[in-house]
């Protein structure tokens, strides 16, 4: 890329599975993006194949796609201290990315209020499975399911009755961060130019 066009960008990106992809966008573009995962880290490092081993130890080629170029550090945000560290992380940070299921943030003690509090300016994306909103908001989502949901894909049954992982391509984590990559630019420029949060 000749020119870093994000790179006074700061992100701190709490998503797990297919959501990182939208800091992956970001990263694309010259952001700095700060992957923040829990001691256990982010099952996508194992959940899929290939499986490549390398000097940096073993992770899922999906990992290695939607994760590319971030920063990672561990926290254990059920902590004062780990909760304490991620406070001064997003004091220093233009984005939070938030990829759980509606309330995540407000369970960890970082709602709304408290974010606006650390940074005035902080723009927030939550990107979760089916909305904030909605009957089917606290359901747990992977990536087939927004396709199939959505009627993209019809899902495929073998003749035990089970769901299989359809042969096509998956739309839902690759459309939605790119997506949810062009709305924080966009709240970028409104935060820039009013001060105000998004």
């Amino acid at each position: 890329m000749p020119e870093a066009f994000l790179a006074d960008v700061r992100v701190i990106d709490l998503s797990m599975l297919g959501p990182g992809a939208l800091g992956g966008h970001l990263v694309d573009f010259g952001a700095e993006v700060i992957k923040v995962e829990s001691p256990s880290g982010d099952y996508i490092r194992s959940m899929t194949w290939p499986i490549i081993h390398d000097e940096h130890g073993s992770n899922s080629l999906l990992h290695l796609h939607v994760n590319r170029g971030k920063k990672s550090l561990v926290l254990d945000l059920k902590s004062d201290e780990g909760r304490d560290a991620l406070s001064e992380l997003i004091r220093s940070a233009d984005v939070v990315i938030e990829g759980m299921r509606p309330g995540f943030l407000d369970k960890i003690g970082f709602g709304p209020a408290r974010l606006k509090e650390l940074k005035p300016d902080i723009v927030v994306c939550s990107l979760s499975g089916y909305g904030a909103t909605g009957p089917y908001r606290n359901l747990p989502s992977h990536g087939v399911a927004y396709d199939a949901w959505s009627g993209v894909v019809q899902p495929v049954v073998d003749d035990d009755g089970f769901c299989r992982i359809p042969p096509q391509a998956n739309v839902g984590i690759t459309a939605g961060p790119a997506f949810a990559a062009m709305a924080i630019l966009a709240a970028l420029i409104r935060a820039r130019s009013t001060g105000e949060p998004a």
